[in-house]
């Protein structure tokens, strides 16, 4: 036994120090103040190392991936290669090979809750700001939905098309205004500044469109990256839900919330157009739950501009109706839900009683 222990001597250290990883989570979740105290800690590493993974152009965490993935298939590869030829030695040559899987697997896993999972249980945008999510009675709904259908329509036309009428903003100049689109917003809410950086666009981004992901936050890396193959006209807003993940709000409906509050504030008008219409698609569709009547009137006021860019964005995604992007939603909503989101992919729905709050 002493021998078996002393030549696999690395991966139980390596599986000891997991396991303390994970009680450094552990400790994070016990209570709201160790919550912070631990998301203040990793806020403060991931903004440090972020400034060395930026200087790459391309998005390193996508490629962090692929290796793990890679990575992974080499170890099958070498376990059963060993299985076949270390004769004699095959229990040694398992139990080497699946530890060390199970031991970089528990990392990438381990680092992601310290790193994010924290944030779940660490202070919100509500709790910083005082501004809570309230029940929305009809009229209210309705009042805030034709407010954005106002915004939209006075933005709407200073926006460059295309001959079919649909958004047609290149998008390395949305990438280009993407640091200032939190300028307004710090103004009202101090403790959302920071520094922006220029998010990332993601190499498989139509990969990620069949998986139902419009962008992603890395942790691992402090990275924000974007989905460049789908509508340009939610880019911006899309960017701006990023970079609040950014900023240490782990919670998705309140990401979106900021994304459009922040997006609608600032002085670049395609970032106001693209706020005006995410959060008129997140209002209009609990106003169609609400009141189908209601929400006929105010989608029959949409200009040809609106309509078109909406027409678009909705035949975008109906192409990836299907297993694959009902599994990954599937697994995205189960993550939420282990972090203590109780409503899963359902929490979205909180944005709307947000923004009546808000606006």
């Amino acid at each position: 036994m002493k021998a078996f222990l002393k030549r696999h001597k690395v991966v139980h250290i390596w599986l000891l120090a997991v396991l303390a990883l994970f009680g450094v989570y552990w400790y994070g979740i016990s209570s709201p103040a160790a919550a912070n105290a631990v998301s203040a800690v990793t806020q403060k590493l991931k903004d440090g190392y972020a400034g060395f993974w930026y200087l790459f152009p391309f998005s390193v965490v996508e490629w962090f991936y692929a290796a793990f993935i890679v990575g992974i298939g080499a170890w099958l590869v070498v376990l059963i290669y060993r299985l076949r030829t270390w004769k004699g030695r095959r229990l040694q040559a398992a139990y080497g090979c699946v530890m060390g899987i199970l031991c970089l697997s528990l990392t990438a896993s381990g680092l992601y809750c310290v790193d994010w999972g924290v944030n779940y249980y660490a202070d919100g945008f509500q709790v910083k700001s005082g501004i809570y999510a309230q029940p929305v009675a009809v009229d209210e709904l309705e009042r805030v939905t034709l407010y954005f259908v106002e915004k939209l329509e006075e933005t709407a036309n200073q926006i460059p098309r295309d001959e079919d009428g649909v958004f047609a903003v290149p998008r390395d100049d949305i990438f280009a205004g993407s640091t200032r689109v939190y300028d307004k917003l710090t103004q009202e809410f101090p403790f959302l500044a920071r520094q922006d950086r220029v998010p990332k666009k993601m190499f498989f981004s139509r990969l990620f469109s069949a998986m139902n992901f419009t962008g992603f936050y890395s942790p691992y890396t402090g990275e924000s990256n974007l989905n460049v193959d789908s509508p340009a006209c939610l880019l911006p807003a899309n960017i701006a839900h990023e970079l609040a993940h950014q900023r240490g709000i782990a919670s998705e409906q309140e990401c979106n919330f900021l994304a459009i509050a922040a997006a609608t504030a600032s002085d670049d008008v395609v970032y106001q157009y693209s706020g005006y219409l995410m959060g008129y698609i997140q209002l209009s569709n609990a106003l169609y739950r609400a009141d189908y009547d209601r929400w006929a009137a105010v989608r029959g006021s949409l200009s040809e501009e609106i309509l078109a860019d909406l027409r678009y964005h909705s035949a975008y995604w109906a192409q990836f109706d299907g297993l694959t992007a009902q599994v990954s939603t599937k697994i995205y909503d189960s993550s939420l839900k282990s972090y203590g989101q109780v409503d899963g992919i359902q929490s979205y729905g909180t944005v709307v009683d947000l923004l009546v709050a808000y606006y």
